[in-house]
This record gives structure tokens, sequence and C-alpha cells, in this order.
């Protein structure tokens, strides 16, 4: 599309918890009436809200989805949904202020929670019946529960930003009671076909029912997919995600909040590699969406509006520079077989079954006789993964190590001499690495350490790289 004035930008539910700080800043702060407007705002959920609908994220805690799939009675079910019901009135009241906005927040939860309730209810009986199988639906009730809690927040952002005086506009693309099968981009358009974006503030769900399935593919990275392609569908001047924190140099909380840098550019690989290292910018298949329909991304700190934040586009480097020293945990998978020299294709295998367990790699290394993949996963996962493997390869030697990865990230790092400095880097600091590799592609250096030494090897790495001239912040991640 042609290129427009307006921006799409996404904010988290982090950030969404504090929504009536938003609006003294992100949404109205100090803008004029005809500032308002050129802005299409995607939300997610309240923060905790679809941890209590699907399960909670880290621990794993079940919600409303967990546990109607594990019931063993629906008693379970029924009380996690009036639970999720409960905080969603709570958070109405937090939020809203005047009564006529509270009667129309809780009646739309009273709707929508009734609604799922019923569904779930006549599915139930349904499955009842040999002819249907409950697992057959599963992605579509852990669809249809997610969507509850990102139209709860963009319909309680909208109604909080009409009672301002602005003219905001729900835009529900859940596609509750919606008879049509329709993919995401029509979903799209015919949401947006109506609005001026000249004089309407659109506040839209993460969330979006399409033929696709985004949870099939993209689970709970949903809202970023919505994010991207809106911004690459309606030719979106630039695609802007408000997190709690600026993106910097490292973790403040490992290297030290006075010395972390915000990294202000950077460019579309860079964002691959932080993703690949467990430190998402963005999702990698909604960056691929807006690298492809030339649509610059911006992060920013959605509690600082005055902060250009960090604009990723394809430029390249002006000079070569690192911007980032990040890590991330690994089980490592080391198959050592003498057969396999001069042996085309010999990992297919292994290839394979790590494919069938689901197991990401991270990276690998390989030689005449051994091959290591360095993998985000388990170790349970990683039995299995084992068990399969030696029944592949009954003459291989199969070693498994927890371990982590330490790396040093940058547009440009040619003539930077990264390797062989970060080694000495970590020898100064008393460390030692287990195995260290860099690519002819120059945007990332890896070095292998003992898990119990990341934080001490990212931060001696972060003070040997990260120039110290570089201008500091206090509220980074």
């Amino acid at each position: 599309m042609t290129r427009m004035s307006h921006t799409v930008e996404k904010i988290g539910g982090t950030s969404m918890s504090r929504v009536n700080q938003l609006a003294d800043t992100l949404f109205i702060g100090s803008r004029k009436p005809d500032e308002l407007y050129g802005r299409v705002f995607v939300v997610s959920a309240f923060g905790g809200i679809t941890n209590l609908l699907l399960e909670h994220k880290k621990s794993g805690a079940p919600g409303v989805y967990a546990h109607f799939t594990n019931a063993d009675s629906d008693q379970g079910w029924h009380d996690a949904l009036n639970n999720v019901a409960r905080e969603m009135r709570e958070l109405n009241h937090q939020i809203l202020e005047h009564p006529a906005d509270i009667e129309q927040a809780d009646a739309f939860v009273t709707e929508r929670a009734h609604g799922a309730r019923n569904c779930l209810i006549d599915l139930q009986r349904l499955c009842a019946y040999g002819h249907f199988r409950l697992s057959e639906h599963m992605l579509q009730i852990r669809e249809l529960l997610a969507g509850v809690g990102e139209a709860h927040s963009a319909f309680v952002t909208t109604l909080m930003l009409q009672r301002a005086g602005v003219n905001a506009r729900f835009v529900d693309l859940s596609g509750w009671r919606d008879e049509g099968d329709v993919t995401l981009d029509e979903r799209i358009a015919k949401a947006m076909d109506s609005i001026d974006l000249q004089a309407e503030m659109p506040i839209v769900t993460g969330y979006a029912q399409c033929a696709e399935g985004l949870m099939r593919e993209y689970d709970r990275g949903y809202s970023e997919v919505t994010f991207s392609r809106l911004a690459a569908l309606t030719g979106a001047h630039e695609a802007i995600i408000h997190k709690e924190f600026h993106l910097s140099s490292s973790d403040p909380k490992i290297v030290g909040e006075d010395q972390v840098c915000k990294i202000g550019r950077t460019n579309f690989d860079v964002a691959d590699q932080l993703s690949n290292m467990g430190m998402e910018a963005i999702h990698p298949k909604a960056a691929k969406t807006l690298r492809q329909a030339d649509v610059p991304l911006r992060v920013t700190n959605a509690f600082e509006p005055d902060d250009p934040g960090t604009l990723i586009d394809d430029q390249p480097a002006e000079s070569p520079a690192v911007e980032i020293v990040t890590g991330l945990d690994i089980v490592t998978l080391e198959v050592f077989e003498q057969d396999m020299v001069g042996v085309k294709g010999y990992d297919a295998k292994i290839l394979e079954v790590l494919a069938r367990h689901n197991v990401r790699i991270v990276s690998k290394v390989s030689n005449a006789n051994t091959i290591t993949h360095y993998l985000d996963t388990s170790l349970k996962t990683m039995r299995r993964v084992e068990k399969d493997i030696a029944r592949a390869y009954p003459a291989a030697e199969i070693t498994t190590r927890t371990l982590s990865m330490a790396s040093v990230i940058g547009r440009d790092l040619s003539g930077l001499a990264v390797l062989s400095r970060g080694l000495t880097a970590l020898a100064d600091a008393g460390l030692s690495a287990i195995g260290a590799s860099q690519g002819p592609r120059n945007v990332d250096v890896q070095f292998i350490v003992e898990r119990d030494v990341l934080k001490s090897a990212i931060k001696a790495m972060h003070g040997a790289f990260i120039q110290p001239a570089r201008p500091r912040l206090t509220n980074a991640a």
C-alpha cells in the first residue's frame, strides 16, 4: 500500500496494567486535540488475565483452559472462569471512575464470561457423543478464551479515553459471535474500512480470530502478529512497540542500571538474533512481515513519551560496533560416532527427532565425527530426545549437559576482534569459555560457559565492549 502518515502501536500486558498512567503519557499527555489521532493502538490483555484464562506463562499454574482440558470434574474450570470475571470487574473499578462506564464494563465482562461458559458447556455435551472428540477443538477453545482477555482490555481502555474526550473506537477482531470464517487480512480490512484515522483513535484487540488460527503457530505471540499485519496492510508510516523499559545494551539487573545504554538504532538482523537468544524485541514472524512491507519498527518506553526509543529498520550500521550483550540457558546435545566421517546428511535423523519433540535449536557446531546442538529445551524433553536418537544411532555416544550461551550482538562486528577480545574479557574476570563461535555474517559471536557463571560472563563482556562514553539509562532492560 501507499505509505500513510499514521502509526500502528502495540502495548503489552504489563504496561496495560498501568493504563491510567498511559492516558497521561502515551494516549493523551500534553498533546493538542489535533495531535491525538493518526495512531492505531493494538492492546494486549491486562497483566495476568491471559494467565488466568489459559495457564501461567512461567509457573504453568492452570487457568480456565488448563482446567477445562484436564478436568476430572466441571467444578475446576467453572471456578476458574468465575475468578477471571471477578478479576476483570476489579480492574474495571480500578481503571474507570464514572459509574456509567463501570456499569458498561461490568456488563461487558458478564456477557463475555457467560458466552464463553455456555460455549464450553455445549462443547462438553456435544463431545459426550462418540462421533465428536474434545481434542479436535482444543485450539478453538484456547483462542476463544484468549480473545476474551484482549476484548476486555480494549473495551475498558476505549471507555476510559472516551470519558477523557478522545474519539476512541473499540475495534474487536476476536470474532465474537461472528458467523464468518475469514482470513486475518480480511478481518483486519473489514474492521478498519470505515475508520477515519485522522479523526478517530482505534483501540484494537491483540487477538484476531481468523481461518489461519493464530495460536496454532504463534501461541501467545499472536498479538505481535496482529500488530505487524495491521501495520503492513494499512501502510503505516511506522510500527511502534511500547514496553515498560527501553531496549538496551544488556539486562540492567545483571550489569547495573547505571551501566546499560539505550541501543537507539539497530536493524532487523539484530532483532532476529535477540529472538534467537530468547530476548524478543518482536516475534521473528512479525518482524518479517514489517520488513517485507518496508515498515520500520520502533521500541519505546511507554512511560517516557518524549524519548524516541530505538528504531529498527534495514539500514546498515555507519560503523562497526557491539550493540548488546545477552545470554540464554541451554542444553547441549553431543552425538559422537566415527562412522559419520564423510557421510552426507548424517544428522538428518537428529534434526527429525528434535523437530518431532518441538525442540528449538539455538546453534550448532560439528567436526569430522561429532555434532553438537545447543538447544533451548527442558531436561525432561531431552531424556525423550536421547532415547529416540539412541535408537536411530545405536553405536553413537550421546552426551547432554546443562550450560549457558552468552552472545555479543551488533549490526556489524567486522574488524572488532570480538572473538579474541571476548575470550580475553572472560579470562580477565577469572572465567573460561567451554566453546566459542563466530559466523561470517558478523552479527553475533557466541560463547559457551558454565551455567552458574553466565551473569558474570555477560557483565565482563558488556564492560569490555560497550563504550563508557555512550549515554546511560536509568530505566532499561
